[in-house]
């Protein structure tokens, strides 16, 4: 495994991704910051730079898609992978499947954000070498907790499927915050026909109470 010609460093902390570059520059090392604009500007970016070792911040505030979604960091590492870049991966999020997301679409190591500053360097040092800081075995633990929730995602879906049009219609208005009566306003409908919508949607999803409908609605729709 040969090391990179040069590390870049995308993060929208401008102080983090700065020092690090500064830090690295002194140690003799290629380190470029590029403070974050979009998804569609650091692909940009990687693709006319040369492949290198690149240190990704998976907390990037990237906006949203068209369908009103969080745009995350992982949905990156994939093509940057694909274009030759080894990605370190950083993460100051507690949401131990993300990370293992990011670790299966190619990501070489992954850090914690909260690290020491001189570990955090240590861990990029490391990965220009080909070698990984994280402990044996805590690789594939992320990637296999990623898999069993993306496994549990599909069957949520699933039973989401088994709902109508207009069932799936009031769940989504009552996970908005509308009362049963509210709901049944907006479609010009009787609340006991309502009522007999919500325990189809009840039925239908295994659930016992209208929350647990809601948490598993706002769940899937990655609320």
């Amino acid at each position: 495994m040969t090391a990179p010609s040069s590390i870049l460093i995308v993060d929208d902390h401008e102080l983090v991704g700065s020092a690090l570059a500064l830090n690295l520059r002194a140690e003799g090392e290629e380190a470029v910051f590029r403070p974050v604009r979009s998804a569609a500007g650091i692909l940009d970016e990687v693709r006319r730079t040369a492949p290198g070792l690149i240190v990704l911040d998976l907390d990037l505030d990237l906006g949203r898609d068209p369908d009103g979604r969080r745009i995350d960091g992982v949905r990156l590492v994939g093509p940057m992978v694909e274009l030759g870049w080894r990605v370190v991966i950083l993460s100051g999020s507690s949401d131990a499947g993300r990370v293992g997301a990011a670790l299966e679409a190619g990501g070489f190591v992954f850090v914690p954000k909260n690290a020491p500053f001189p570990a955090l360097l240590n861990a990029i040092r490391e990965a220009t070498a080909g070698r990984s800081v994280m402990p044996p075995g805590r690789r594939e633990q992320l990637i296999a907790l990623h898999r069993d929730r993306e496994s549990e995602r599909r069957e949520l879906h699933e039973k989401l499927r088994t709902l109508t049009q207009r069932e799936r219609e009031v769940l989504a208005l009552l996970a908005g915050g509308k009362r049963a009566q509210v709901v049944a306003d907006h479609f010009v409908v009787s609340l006991a026909t309502v009522r007999t919508q919500i325990r189809a949607v009840l039925t239908k999803l295994g659930v016992g109470s209208q929350l647990e409908a809601v948490a598993l609605y706002r769940k899937a729709a990655g609320l």
